[in-house]
């Protein structure tokens, strides 16, 4: 796919997705869903990419949904109403955003450069940890719009940062700076505009340079769906698999010839082609 709302870069390990509509503060359109979602795609065939950053050109991260004509009308905006709300149509394009983002086996990390509301900001709730510049302004907008939190939103939320924030931020509305956005734990930390992408760089740089890529894939798998599992019996079967079976493969080999012989790490095992064979395990009858 060509791209022409967002830029794509590869290098040393990392994939810089980088929304790319400065003129309209990157506002969000039915052509940027589907380009970010291939990039995803591009990302997981991979191998060569470890890690994920996403961030804004220009002064705004993301200023939520295109609602004027030339970006589509918003969503729903359409003149040939759906009657059955089972209709593929009725889907929302930033949830299945969201949803592809949740599905990485790459860690995501979010630099969050400016603006960063409606959309801008559901969809920063799957990637794995979101760093915030001074500038960034974050909304969950969406009851002043007259419409609901989408994206997934309501079940990321409340899990990153606590069911009374999630209710305040949403009920209210509210655009609030990054200061707030880190008490409230939805970023790790804020950073002056021109530290913002060194300090993503460099956390990405510490998981590509020190854990085996076919760990972390498990690892964020196990972290995002365990805890929404009713009963501790799930992690139970779940990490007893993957410590078994990552104990008998070559990372793990490399990773204790590695740490006795003081040496740094070249682990042998691809996301692509090495995930063991009980992953996807969440598809498996009876697991939900």
């Amino acid at each position: 796919m060509d791209y022409s709302t967002i830029r794509y870069d590869v290098a040393d390990g990392i994939a810089t997705i980088t929304l790319s509509r400065p003129e309209k503060m990157n506002a969000f359109t039915n052509r940027m869903m589907a380009e970010m979602i291939d990039a995803f795609d591009a990302i997981d065939a991979d191998d060569a990419v470890r890690a994920v950053i996403v961030t804004g050109e220009g002064k705004a991260f993301c200023a939520g949904a295109d609602l004027t004509p030339e970006g589509g009308g918003g969503p729903f905006s359409s003149d040939d109403p759906v009657t059955d709300l089972s209709d593929t149509r009725v889907r929302d394009g930033g949830g299945m955003l969201t949803l592809r983002i949740f599905q990485c086996k790459k860690p995501v990390i979010g630099a969050i450069n400016g603006a960063a509301v409606g959309i801008g900001v559901t969809m920063q709730l799957p990637m794995d940890m979101r760093l915030a510049s001074t500038n960034a302004r974050f909304g969950f907008v969406f009851a002043r719009r007259g419409i609901v939190p989408e994206a997934a939103s309501s079940w990321f939320l409340p899990r990153l940062v606590g069911q009374q924030q999630a209710l305040e931020w949403c009920m209210t509305g509210r655009v609030f700076g990054a200061d707030e956005a880190l008490a409230g734990g939805l970023v790790r930390s804020v950073h002056a505009p021109e530290e913002l992408l060194p300090a993503a760089t460099a956390l990405a740089r510490e998981i590509i340079d020190n854990t085996a890529p076919v760990s972390v894939a498990l690892t964020r798998a196990m972290l995002w769906r365990i805890p929404s599992a009713p009963h501790p019996m799930h992690a139970h079967r779940v990490d007893s698999r993957a410590i078994y079976t990552r104990s008998r493969s070559g990372d793990a080999a490399e990773g204790i010839s590695s740490f006795l012989e003081k040496r740094a790490a070249v682990y042998p095992d691809r996301v692509a082609s090495d995930m063991p064979e009980f992953y996807p395990w969440w598809d498996e009858p009876g697991y939900e």
